[in-house]
């Protein structure tokens, strides 16, 4: 398969629709670069498309875009647009399904509880989709996040509203202090390469294969450890309790999607320990009616719903909720909670936004409360714990004046993949959960009990040895505060220490950089940034993707306009959009009212970069002229607020495409580094400009009404054109 000069990945959801909108403005203006810029499908819909080819018609088939791509990131050549995808829960996984169905195509029902050999090939097959399926096998790269300069210099110059903090706020975090991944885990660097088998000796001896063989090269970072579900149930029962004699909001904090075996078993304790009378007296009842409750409460009420009982265990749920303390929501206005579904409460952006309204949540009557924030596993709950602190004592953070945060992130090859890879198992039985090597040698073992979640994660040498000199080259260039967020008194840290504390000296740059424990880190953070300083958070993958949300949504109001490359280790680039989601509820207000509050700003700092690193590695000087001009056009965006409002009426994501094209346009026009380049962009300018009215109108004129994308997951191409590209008069501007 050939590939363009940039791929822009097709994904889901917000910026998907924005994608109708704004990559015909970019292949535009690419090609007088003679640049290509082409599409690869990595959408969940997409993905499972790929998956099942022999249920299809030779016109439904699509190529498995994501193996592609994870075979072309490994190559010098390759540069990459990412934008924000799905990482599906089983509730999404299974709506998407449904909804492909309903379109003709012939795919196989998820089985949740699979019977025979045939369900479970294709348990495993849909398995391999779940959680983040995509970003391990594309990030062949450490990440290096921040704010752009100028994303950074509008915030500060146009600070976001901050809710107040008051000292007495009994907002707080509640998390394991035993028998959590964090207090079970072990860890072990491996002197040679290595294969592992994972096996459950039962208590009478026999024993279980839970994973045949595990391939491992020399250097390579092996955890393993487990959370105790009994221990779990005792702490969830006890912070159910407590919330309701504090008299404040209960919620729960996950990430179900990212780690996709282990949380979503979690969410589903946390709804059974909720709903404890319930499933008391009618356990048999819901499991004989297919109640899964790690699928949600939402989940739970629609299959209630068909039980020969459903008025009785409706009845008993409504009176278990009333005798709970009141439950965070995600929707007040439609009664969704914070259990209703595993994927709708991510710990990564909800505990940042509540952190900046205040420490406040949406409670069922509308109005807003203090919240218990629980966070089972103790891992990282000090990063929030310690935050939360840091704003009762000191007050909110203001963006007008903050420094900023950045990010080294150690994630290339999986790194640090904790409970999301197929090293993750609910045990069925009590015993011994060990990982042999070949010579019969136990590396790691645990006592275990049935319902323990037990997982292991592995992190490579050469990706290590890449962050820490992502690190250096990054501090050396900012000059400025530089943490390596690690706990030597933590099993994997203190491993991982042992590879940055000699690289560090043998660099002669050990005295450039701090290393604390997460706690320490989050309050020296705050404190260097609340004097309007920066610092470098150099960490390990889970806590990349918590602190690219948590900084950012605090400094910037959001984590969607930060700047994200990586720098793919053979050499190539992958520039992400942001850490921001994919937004349901902007699909959901477009879909009502014809108004997409998207902001595409991350895209925009992505191109600019993807195409001056093309100008360097493709020696085509007319791209690098393409880039700077970007940069140039997102600063118009910025500085002429021409950024997406959030009501219908307002601007929305269509305008900012406009805009965008005709800063871009007026700046390749109006440089002079390349004559030719600034001829072919001079009508193009001046038609964008002698139309700007015109095309404004003609946005304006659709907002406002229901509009029919021909899908959720699977949209069709030719109605989502018409919905993002309504202006005839760009259209034939732009081609």
């Amino acid at each position: 398969m050939d590939n363009p000069d940039i791929v822009y990945t097709k994904v889901d959801e917000a910026p998907e629709l924005a994608s109708a909108s704004f990559l015909p403005i970019v292949q535009r203006f690419a090609s007088e670069a003679n640049v290509t810029v082409g599409t690869r499908d990595i959408s969940l819909a997409g993905r499972i498309i790929a998956t099942f080819p022999e249920n299809l018609t030779e016109e439904q088939r699509q190529t498995d875009d994501l193996a592609h791509l994870g075979q072309l990131v490994k190559t010098p050549e390759a540069n990459v647009i990412k934008l924000p995808n799905i990482s599906a829960s089983v509730p999404q996984l299974v709506a998407a399904v449904t909804e492909l169905q309903s379109q003709g195509y012939d795919l196989p029902d998820y089985p949740e509880n699979p019977a025979t050999d045939a369900e479970n090939a294709i348990r495993a097959r849909y398995d391999a989709i779940k959680g983040s399926a995509v970003n391990p096998v594309l990030r062949e790269g450490n990440s290096d996040r921040r704010a752009a300069v100028a994303v950074k210099n509008y915030a500060q110059a146009n600070p976001h509203r901050m809710g107040v903090w008051s000292s007495d706020s009994k907002t707080t975090v509640s998390t394991m202090s035993a028998d959590d991944f964090r207090s079970n885990e072990k860890s072990a660097t491996l002197t040679k390469a290595a294969t592992v088998r994972i096996e459950l000796v039962a208590k009478d001896g026999s024993v279980t294969v839970l994973k045949d063989s595990v391939s491992y090269p020399a250097g390579t970072v092996v955890d393993a450890t487990f959370m105790s579900a009994k221990a779990l149930d005792t702490f969830l029962l006890d912070q159910v309790a407590a919330t309701k004699a504090a008299g404040v909001l209960f919620s729960i904090h996950l990430k179900a999607t990212m780690m996709k075996v282990s949380d979503p078993i979690i969410f589903g304790h946390a709804v059974k320990a909720f709903l404890k009378p319930v499933f008391d007296q009618y356990g048999d009842d819901l499991a004989a009616a297919g109640v899964n409750p790690n699928s949600g409460l939402g989940a739970l009420l629609d299959v209630v719903a068909t039980s020969p009982k459903a008025t009785e265990i409706q009845k008993a749920i409504e009176e278990a909720i009333a005798d709970n303390p009141p439950l965070y929501m995600v929707n007040s206005d439609k009664g969704i909670t914070n259990l209703h579904v595993p994927s709708d409460v991510i710990i990564d952006a909800s505990i940042p936004a509540l952190i900046r309204a205040g420490g406040k949540g949406w409670g069922p009557d509308g109005s807003e409360s203090d919240t218990n924030c629980v966070i089972p596993d103790s891992s990282y709950a000090a990063v929030y714990d310690e935050a939360i602190k840091n704003c009762k004592s000191n007050g909110a953070l203001d963006p007008s004046t903050a420094g900023t945060v950045q990010n080294v992130g150690l994630m290339a090859q999986k790194a640090e993949e904790y409970g999301s890879h197929p090293t993750t198992f609910e045990m069925p039985e009590a015993g011994t959960v060990r990982m042999v090597l070949e010579s019969g040698d136990v590396l790691h073992e645990h006592e275990v009990e049935a319902g323990d979640i037990w997982r292991s994660a592995s992190t490579r040498q050469a990706p290590i040895e890449d962050w820490v000199q992502l690190a250096i080259d990054r501090q050396a260039l900012e000059e400025c505060q530089a943490i390596f967020w690690l706990d030597a008194s933590r099993a994997h840290d203190a491993e991982l220490l042992k590879y940055v504390k000699p690289l560090l000296d043998k660099a002669g740059v050990a005295d450039k950089f701090l290393i604390l424990a997460p706690r320490e880190a989050t309050a020296l953070s705050f404190d260097t940034i609340r004097k309007g300083d920066t610092s470098i958070a150099v960490t390990g993958n889970v806590l990349r993707d918590y602190l690219t949300d948590l900084f950012p949504i605090l400094e910037l109001g959001t984590s969607a306009k930060m700047l994200s490359i990586v720098k793919l280790m053979q050499g190539g680039g992958l520039f992400e959009t942001g850490a921001g989601g994919s937004a349901p509820k902007h699909v959901q207000q477009l879909v009502e009212e014809n108004h997409l509050r998207w902001d595409s700003l991350g895209e925009f700092c992505a191109l600019g970069e993807s195409l001056k690193y093309l100008a360097q590695v493709k020696d085509n000087p007319k791209a690098m002229v393409l880039g700077k001009a970007v940069d140039a056009a997102t600063q118009g965006i910025l500085d002429n607020d021409k950024s997406p409002g959030r009501k219908v009426g307002q601007p929305d994501n269509r305008d900012s495409h406009f805009y965008f094209a005709l800063y871009w346009a007026q700046a390749l026009a109006a440089q002079t580094e390349d004559p030719e380049m600034a001829t072919a962009f001079e009508p193009l300018a001046k038609a964008l400009a002698d139309s700007e009215e015109k095309i404004v109108a003609d946005f304006a004129a659709v907002q406002g009404r229901a509009v029919d994308t021909g899908g959720y997951y699977n949209t069709d191409a030719a109605k989502t054109a018409a919905v993002m590209r309504p202006s005839a008069t760009l259209n034939d501007i732009i081609g």
